[in-house]
């Protein structure tokens, strides 16, 4: 019993002394609590609108000060004329455009009836209902105010529209994030393992003592699974299409170009992961675990960002899956071009050299 209680004992100090270990068995668990609770939320907070008030009178000044009061909207921008609402939505930044009808203060008196229209992105369907669903609720209770104090009673008619995707096919919003996913996943794994192999197997003496420059060795490790993973983009989106009918409303050359740029730093952050690991299993770990959740749940795939707290909000800005579904979306849904996503371009090239020059920065390490 003694020798089985000093195994027991020795297995807690070798256990104790592991910090990689230690992370699995407590780390890991308290940062997905963490996040699941703060990501999951079923409310909406800080969603940007816009507003076309078409009538300015008091009435319609009251019921935009209740709707912005509410902690739920934050005002982007008031609109001047119809033909700014399909460009304010293609920008990205504004989730609704609230348009009031001309003389709504008048109608109401008169008529006893106003109407309002309710514009939303619809390229996140869920997102999108959840929005028109509180400002009709907004819209509701203002009006319930207005007829305790009234003879007769007023009613205020909210006209819902939903841009891009009015049927609210779900297709539209996974999808997309279907493909950041897959690719980084795959992409990552394929090639975390491959410089762990290397060194399990000894050979990576080999490449080290080679001609070839570190920069040199880590485009070859990458080059082949390029085209595989390039390939594997051309047969999800062929999925979607054919499938679910998703359609590529924008320039197909950019969607793909975009793509590539994605799989290259896919397989940048892969060969980025397996300089760090000593083996096969601990590359393909990190790969998994460090990648998959925060790439569903950090990137809008599934939760839309704006209902993250401000420090989620930050740590957001460093998945390369975030600029990545905003380019796609952006193509794929609404129909712009590099206009539109040139900065979100510009990050995800950004990430690339960022990997690239890291991890040639730890093969000279190793020379050294």
């Amino acid at each position: 019993m003694k020798r089985f209680i000093g195994f027991v004992i020795k297995e807690f100090n070798h256990i104790l002394r592991d910090y990689r270990t230690m992370i699995i068995l407590f780390g890991i668990p308290v940062a997905q609590i963490i996040i699941f609770g703060y990501v999951v939320r079923n409310e909406i907070q800080d969603v940007k609108i816009a507003i076309l008030d078409l009538s300015k009178d008091e009435v319609t000044q009251e019921l935009t000060n209740k709707i912005l009061s509410s902690n739920y909207f934050i005002l982007y921008k008031n609109l001047e004329n119809n033909n700014e609402i399909e460009e304010v939505f293609k920008t990205g930044k504004v989730n609704e455009v609230i348009i009031f009808e001309p003389g709504f203060s008048q109608n109401l008196e008169k008529e006893g009836t106003a109407n309002i229209q309710l514009l939303a992105d619809a390229s996140d369907p869920n997102f999108a209902n959840l929005v028109t669903n509180y400002t009709n609720g907004i819209i509701n209770n203002y009006v319930s105010e207005l007829n305790k104090n009234s003879a007769s009673p007023f009613t205020i008619l909210p006209n819902v529209r939903f841009y891009f995707n009015p049927e609210l096919k779900s297709a539209y919003m996974f999808i997309p994030g279907t493909i950041a996913l897959i690719l980084m996943l795959v992409s990552a794994i394929m090639t975390s393992i491959s410089i762990a192999r290397e060194k399990e197997l000894g050979t990576m003496e080999v490449l080290l003592v080679s001609p070839l420059k570190p920069l040199q060795i880590i485009l070859g490790k990458v080059t082949p699974y390029v085209l595989l993973s390039f390939i594997n983009a051309l047969v999800i989106l062929a999925l979607g299409n054919l499938v679910f009918h998703i359609p590529v409303r924008g320039s197909m050359a950019l969607f793909m170009i975009i793509n590539l740029l994605y799989i290259v730093l896919a397989l940048s952050l892969g060969i980025l992961i397996s300089t760090f690991s000593n083996s096969q299993q601990t590359a393909m770990f990190v790969s998994m675990f460090a990648l998959m959740l925060p790439t569903m749940l950090l990137s809008g795939f599934i939760f839309p960002i704006e209902n993250m707290p401000k420090v989620l909000q930050v740590l957001s800005n460093l998945m390369p899956a975030r600029w990545f579904l905003a380019i796609i979306k952006n193509i794929m849904i609404k129909g712009t071009g590099l206009l539109y996503v040139w900065k979100e371009t510009l990050i995800l090239i950004g990430f690339i050299v960022f990997f690239i020059a890291v991890s040639t920065r730890k093969f000279k390490y190793r020379l050294e």
